[in-house]
């Protein structure tokens, strides 16, 4: 930064210091987004000049200070480049701020870049990518999973993340992992997505935190592939991931109905509140399968803590049990942890 920008900053921190109000609403004239980002665009200026623009800038104030600072890349469309900027401190995520840019702008480019290759992979197989996690991963697709269709569907889309895992390369994080996860949202509820601009760089446009929500206040699915030595079990598993009031709502009708069934043996049984991850049963969209745990005696405070077993139930949609439970004995190690055995 230039000594006149420097000064500036100083006068800044002064004027902060002095526990002056105004200084917080930008009576100051730096501890505003619109002085991040003005601080912002003369970094790129300086080092970036006509490579990058500035198209938004969001508070950070007051839990970290400062703004970021949102830029697009000339020659990318996809690429966005965020900066997290400090005016008053003078600084960059606590660094020195070139730095820190010129990191930015590397980790921008790479992540588009290997958006493409995921969104290429996907559109090779006839699935768009209409939204991404914030950090670019997982991917969200749309489909209709029904009884008629679900198998067929995790299959293509199981072909769908071979063809990702293959174009990323052997060496690539995502070749040496052990599983992947795709989202998988209804037709209906993806057409009323919230779809921003065009003009926003791709990376941006799917990975906004409205857009997601969009798409996450319904039910949807998270389909899971194991990976090994970059081959790809492409049959999948699938689970519901549903809104916090009808999780809660699901929860305690298996609870309430594993509770009375297991009353016959044990009287004074307790539920854990913790359930396990429930996976839908292959080929039904209407069943699926999970662990609670259970204390056949409560603790001294009336609750059900680190119990050592377990029910393997499946149910219907809304969390009633379908056919017999079945007891799982010892499911804790020598430390504690809890061992469910897979299913």
């Amino acid at each position: 930064m230039a000594g006149s920008r420097r000064r500036q900053w100083r006068a800044a921190v002064t004027c902060v210091l002095a526990g002056s109000l105004v200084a917080l609403t930008g009576a100051c004239g730096v501890v505003t987004t619109k002085e991040d980002r003005r601080a912002a665009e003369q970094l790129a200026d300086e080092h970036f000049p006509g490579q990058i623009k500035a198209i938004g800038a969001r508070t950070l104030f007051p839990g970290a200070g400062g703004s970021e600072v949102t830029f697009a890349v000339a020659d990318d469309r996809d690429a966005v480049v965020r900066l997290r900027i400090n005016a008053d401190k003078g600084t960059c995520d606590s660094k020195e701020c070139a730095g820190v840019l010129k990191e930015a702008v590397a980790r921008g480019r790479a992540d588009a870049a290997a958006f493409r290759t995921l969104r290429d992979a996907f559109d090779a197989c006839g699935y768009q990518v209409i939204a991404l996690g914030p950090t670019g991963t997982p991917p969200y697709v749309v489909a209709e999973l029904t009884n008629a269709t679900v198998q067929r569907v995790l299959a293509d889309i199981g072909g769908c993340v071979q063809r990702w895992v293959t174009a990323s390369g052997a060496d690539s994080p995502l070749a040496k992992a052990k599983a992947s996860y795709v989202n998988v949202v209804s037709p209906a509820v993806a057409g009323k997505r919230d779809r921003g601009k065009d003009s926003w760089p791709t990376m941006m446009r799917l990975t906004r935190s409205d857009l997601l929500a969009s798409l996450t206040e319904h039910a949807y699915h998270s389909a899971s592939y194991d990976i090994g030595a970059g081959q790809v079990d492409t049959a999948g598993s699938a689970r519901v991931v549903r809104p916090f009031k009808e999780r809660q709502a699901f929860g305690k009708t298996v609870q309430d109905a594993v509770r009375e069934e297991l009353r016959a043996t044990y009287p004074n049984v307790v539920m854990s509140g913790y359930q396990w991850v429930w996976r839908l049963e292959p080929g039904r969209v209407d069943r699926q399968t999970g662990y609670l745990l259970f204390c056949p005696e409560p603790s001294e405070r009336g609750s059900c803590v680190n119990s050592d077993d377990a029910v393997l139930v499946t149910t219907d949609e809304r969390g009633n049990p379908v056919g017999r439970i079945r007891l799982v004995r010892d499911v804790r190690d020598g430390t504690g942890s809890l061992r469910l055995p897979p299913y």
